[in-house]
């Protein structure tokens, strides 16, 4: 798959970001990107609590997410990033896990058609598939296919295996799994290599570069797209 970046003559720039989940173990990442990139101005981070960051071009807006759409009326942003995510175990049941990972994220979607983003990056799951047997893979497939409907210009589904690093709540499974999947990536090959783990830090990267693609319509990443991502550069200022 090629890349292809927009002219940065053709680009709105400078751009302003509004992100979900940026307290979150990626989401903390891409948010750190996002205020040091050079073609976004502005950075709206949608936030249950304070975060625990100050920074000249965020603005930290603090939400319920029961009643997002209508807390986040008058904000407008050109790209939005959606971080929103939790586990069957974390959320205490079906329900509460299917209210996160599906109700939140479309609400964060129409408000973010509503602020007027052409560009919805979404951070889903290898293997996502409205049809699996797999809660998880089917909660996120069906996610992905409810933001296909919402018709944004771009829309960017990110599909990660295993999210290696450091959390500040040490799980073992975590722990070993980024210790030991690195070692286990190159054996992963053809049709397996969307199953090769990646650094939370570069998968924000790929966020990012998502944004600065230029590409149309709707795409999906897997591994070797989600490597391309993360190693796209911003626009050079326009002249």
């Amino acid at each position: 798959m090629r890349l292809w970046q927009t002219p940065a003559r053709m680009e709105n720039l400078p751009r302003t970001a509004l992100i979900a989940g940026a307290s979150g173990f990626t989401g903390g990442y891409l948010l750190e990107a996002l205020l040091e990139a050079p073609d976004f101005a502005r950075v709206f981070a949608v936030t249950r609590r304070p975060l625990k960051r100050e920074h000249s071009r965020l603005a930290n807006r603090i939400v319920q997410f029961d009643k997002l759409e209508s807390q986040l009326q008058g904000v407008q942003c050109d790209t939005a990033f959606c971080c929103i995510g939790s586990t069957r175990r974390a959320a205490g049941s079906d329900g509460a896990f299917r209210r996160i990972d599906f109700d939140y994220v479309l609400s964060f979607a129409r408000a973010a058609k509503a602020a007027q983003a052409k560009r919805f990056v979404f951070l889903s799951s290898v293997r996502a598939d409205a049809a699996s047997t797999h809660y998880y893979l089917r909660l996120k497939g069906e996610a992905e296919a409810a933001l296909g409907l919402l018709g944004f210009v771009s829309l960017d589904l990110l599909q990660p295996s295993l999210i290696t690093g450091f959390r500040h709540e040490i799980r073992p499974r975590d722990l070993i799994g980024t210790i030991l999947m690195p070692l286990a990536n190159p054996f992963l090959t053809g049709t397996r290599e969307p199953l090769r783990a990646i650094p939370a830090r570069r998968l924000a990267a790929a966020m990012l570069g998502a944004a600065r693609s230029g590409r149309r319509g709707v795409r999906r990443y897997t591994y070797r797209g989600l490597l391309e991502l993360a190693a796209l550069k911003p626009p050079p200022p326009p002249i």
